[in-house]
């Protein structure tokens, strides 16, 4: 007894202590690189060094091997499912195989293939969000209680282990599977919370856009590697009125509205951001003349005049429209230079009746 509990133990600690730093290695690695794609191939790669690990060290009962291997296969094919699980079982298939012994097929099949087939089948695609994917202990416990009453029941009729070592196991393997889930959510809840705190220090509450400070430093760097670009600023025309008309909920809309409009129609290269109340700032990058930058901005401002606002026909000219005011060509100029040309063009714009583009002009 004291043997068949040292090993399993033995067991669980391998599991607990591999899963451990392999996660808080993949927390290190995406809060650093931000890199998804490496984390799903690496992930189950080292899920299946740990199952072939575990093997090393088995309770051996006349020529069968027991031990915890399924408990990593289980756990990484219901948190991503049987396309990227399939790739944890296939080392450990081929290493039980080279281990040989009287119960190989019942081995691969009971610990190896049916942990990875059960929890791919409670994989939950809606709610898995690689690399901040919760598992949840209700969904995880129910694959696991059927995925060890079918191997209990194998095991009991084709191998020659009792029903003492088949309870010891399911206990140990619980204990390291209930860890192991802890662990994960633990840290992809890390994870989560410092993409949400990066992302509010970067963008915009209310548009979802790139903050002022987030902004300036984009396009500082494209000054510093020199490339030519026109900063243009626009508002929203007679937002007050709107405002007073539908009340500040419906003013927000409009705000958040004419954002999504930014992020659908701007250049890939483009950088844009709230610059306040309902004052936009963009930078077109990549631009080295002025007439490419009014046919940008004036596309833009036609797509806000012709977008249908709810209770537009309330406002002075019957339509929802911006100003917008276009700095000169950044060649050999600072950010705070530029902002100030686009913001007196802004002022041009407003001057001569509203929903226009103007140039910047010495």
């Amino acid at each position: 007894m004291h043997d068949i509990i040292d090993i399993f133990i033995s067991n669980m600690a391998l599991i607990i202590s591999f899963m451990y730093i392999t996660l808080k290695l993949k927390e290190v690695y995406i809060s650093k690189y931000k890199n998804v794609k490496i984390v799903l191939w690496i992930l189950p790669l080292f899920i299946s060094l740990l199952s072939v690990w575990v093997m090393h060290h088995p309770l051996l009962i006349d020529g069968m091997r027991i031990d915890l291997r399924g408990v990593p296969l289980f756990f990484i094919s219901t948190l991503m499912g049987w396309k990227w699980g399939i790739l944890s079982i296939l080392l450990p298939i081929w290493y039980r195989y080279d281990l040989g012994g009287p119960t190989v097929i019942q081995g691969i099949t009971q610990a190896i293939i049916a942990p990875y087939v059960i929890g791919a089948l409670f994989h939950r695609k809606k709610h898995f969000n690689p690399p901040y994917t919760v598992l949840t202990f209700k969904n995880m416990f129910t694959g696991f209680i059927f995925y060890e009453l079918i191997k209990s029941f194998l095991m009991f009729w084709t191998t020659p282990a009792n029903l003492t070592n088949i309870i010891l196991m399911i206990t140990f393997e619980a204990i390291a599977l209930s860890v192991i889930t802890l662990i994960n959510n633990d840290v992809n809840a890390n994870l989560l919370t410092r993409k949400e705190l990066e992302f509010h220090s970067t963008h915009d509450n209310m548009t979802s856009l790139y903050n002022l400070r987030y902004f300036k430093n984009k396009v500082n760097a494209y000054l510093k590697k020199e490339h030519p670009f026109v900063i243009a600023m626009f508002d929203v025309d007679y937002f007050k009125v709107y405002n007073d008309n539908h009340g500040h909920p419906a003013g927000d809309i409009v705000l958040r509205t004419i954002g999504q409009l930014l992020k659908d129609s701007m250049r890939r290269d483009d950088v844009f951001a709230r610059y306040g109340g309902e004052e936009f700032i963009i930078c077109f990058s990549n631009v080295s003349d002025r007439k490419t930058a009014f046919t940008i901005a004036d596309r833009f401002r036609n797509l806000v005049e012709t977008y249908p606002f709810p209770g537009e026909e309330q406002q002075p000219n019957g339509v929802l429209t911006i100003s917008m005011g276009l700095s000169t060509v950044s060649t050999k100029k600072d950010l705070d230079t530029l902002i100030e040309e686009a913001d007196k063009a802004l002022y041009k714009a407003k001057n001569d009746g509203r929903n226009n583009v103007q140039s910047y002009e010495h």
